[in-house]
């Protein structure tokens, strides 16, 4: 889970920036393109909703990284075993 969510931060955060970085000038209408590709000819609110599904896919990946790295400190073996009438007593 924790190299799922790694792998959903990185591709989204790669993806939104070649989106912004090739996609500068704009008008009414936005043709966006990635790596010299033309994908979509998009409005103003259609590019809105697609960065609201980018913030809600990397929300999710985040998510997914942050439960794997608590379940991790969660599920640490004890190194040393504890006696009732030892000397912690």
């Amino acid at each position: 889970m924790f190299i799922l969510g790694l792998l959903l931060l990185a591709a989204t955060g790669a993806f939104t920036g070649l989106v912004i970085a090739g996609n500068l000038s704009g008008g009414p209408e936005y043709t966006v393109s990635v790596l010299g590709q033309d994908i979509a000819t998009m409005n103003t609110l259609a590019v809105f909703c697609s960065g609201l599904a980018l913030a809600l896919i990397f929300c999710a990946g985040l998510s997914a990284v942050a439960s794997a790295a608590a379940h991790r400190r969660r599920e640490r073996p004890r190194t040393h075993a504890t006696h009732p009438g030892g000397p912690g007593r």
